[in-house]
Parts: C-alpha cells; structure tokens; sequence
C-alpha cells in the first residue's frame, strides 16, 4: 500500500502532505488505520487524539481484527470495480472505513465497554451514514458497496467474504427479543434496498435481489427475488443467473414450483 501511495503522490505532488500523514509515516497498517479513523470520527467533543489511544489498542493487541482488516481490503480491491487500488479504498471507501469503526465498537462491546463501544457506532452512523450495532458479529473479506444506509441489528450475524449494497437492512420484524436479528451465510450477495427481517438464516452461495423483502429462510446457492420474497433457484433445481430478473405477478408461472417457498 505504501508503494501505490508513494506512486500517487508521484502523480498528484498536491497529496503529498496528506498521503505522508495517512500512510507513508506509518509503520504498521494498525497505526495509519487508527490514525485515519480517528481524523475520520473525531469532533470538537471527541479529540483525535483520544480516539487514536483507542483505535490503536484495540487494533495492535487483537491480530485477528487486523487479519479481517486486511481480507476486507482484497476483498473490496477484488470485487469492486470501481476500486483501483488498495490506497483508494483505504483512504476513501466508506463501507471500508465504517466496517473497521464497527471492528473496534464489537470488540470493546465484548469487552463490556458498551457506553463506549456505543459512542463509536453512533459517530460511524454520523459520519458515514452505516449504523451497525456494535453487538453484531461480521465475518473477514467483506465488501459494502456504497454502504449508504446499510443498518444491522444487535443480533445479526455476518459471515465471510460477503457482499452488500447500499440501503440494506438486516433488522428486526418488532415481534421478537432476544436473537432476533438475521444471520448470514459465507459468500452472500445482497443487493442494493433489500430488507431481510427477523431471526433468519441465508444460506452460504445465496443472491437476494434488489428491492426485496426477505422473512423467511434461504437455502444455499439460491437467489431470491421480490417483496414478498420467492426463490427462483436452488440445490434441487439450479439455476444460473446472470442478471437478478424483476418479477411481477405475470412473470412467475415458470417458477410456481417454488410456490411453497412464497416468503
């Protein structure tokens, strides 16, 4: 990463100051990410340097957030087109940044700091425009496209190498307690505006359409579509889809042997 900053700032003399204090003066990516955060957070309430101390204990004491840190910037170099380098996102990716503030929140969540662990869930909510409670457990190599408006409740679950778009819910249906939030299976595609409610799973491999509202389970390696959600794929009859249809209520005579999977 300091190789592409230094070849940027070859390019852009301009950024040279900012690309020397982000990256090129740090030792560890532990210190440039706490470093970047806490500019990002900070207010006149909460000074960077305060935010710093907490970032970089967090991050330098536990290897496995920093090894999820670094899945999730492949995983964003990878899958996101509009990624050119690992620099970009680092410096300017928002679902990148704000998944690293969610990190650090869980972490001190687990550790029974909650007021604080709170303060940062509601400064990434503020600055970032993602409000994911610091309870929820995610997995490594994450991408949030856009990330605008994602939201995640307390007792969701994440897991790897999982992609998702903006304006995605994972929440609560207001008739439960407790675990009542949805998990998410390895390798999950989730599109932009989709609402998955309720104390659910998604299987590992599945696709959910854009715009859909999702109440009930997902098998694995099945693609749902559509509010209510229907399943138009799957283990017992796969199919292949290289664009997410639309369905509306003439378009789904070929897949009325899904009708019992109406959710």
């Amino acid at each position: 990463m300091q190789d592409e900053a230094r070849l940027d700032v070859e390019e852009e003399p301009i950024l040279s100051n900012y690309y020397y204090n982000s990256i090129l003066c740090h030792k560890s990516l532990e210190s440039a990410l706490a470093n970047h955060l806490s500019i990002k957070l900070s207010n006149a309430s909460l000074p960077i340097g305060t935010l710093f101390d907490i970032f970089v204990g967090i991050l330098a004491e536990d290897q496995e957030i920093i090894g999820a840190v670094k899945h999730d910037l492949r995983a964003v170099k990878e899958r996101d087109p509009a990624c050119i380098s690992y620099v970009h996102c680092f410096l300017n990716f928002k679902g990148f940044l704000a998944c690293q503030g969610h990190r650090v929140a869980h972490k001190l969540w687990s550790q029974g700091r909650k007021v604080l662990a709170l303060l940062i869930q509601n400064r990434v909510s503020e600055v970032f425009a993602v409000d994911i409670h610091p309870g929820a457990k995610i997995g490594r190599g994450i991408l949030l496209d856009h990330a605008t408006g994602f939201v995640v409740g307390e007792t969701a679950v994440i897991g790897n190498n999982v992609s998702i778009l903006h304006n995605v819910t994972l929440g609560g249906t207001g008739k439960a307690s407790g675990d009542r939030h949805p998990t998410i299976g390895d390798g999950v595609l989730i599109g932009a505006g989709t609402c998955i409610l309720g104390n659910i799973r998604i299987g590992d491999g599945a696709k959910i359409g854009a715009g859909s509202v999702v109440l009930k389970e997902v098998p694995p390696r099945t693609t749902a579509v559509g509010n209510p959600a229907r399943l138009v794929g799957g283990k017992n009859n796969p199919t292949k889809l290289d664009k997410i249809p639309s369905f509306t209520m003439d378009h789904t005579s070929h897949i009325s042997e899904w009708s019992d999977y109406v959710i």
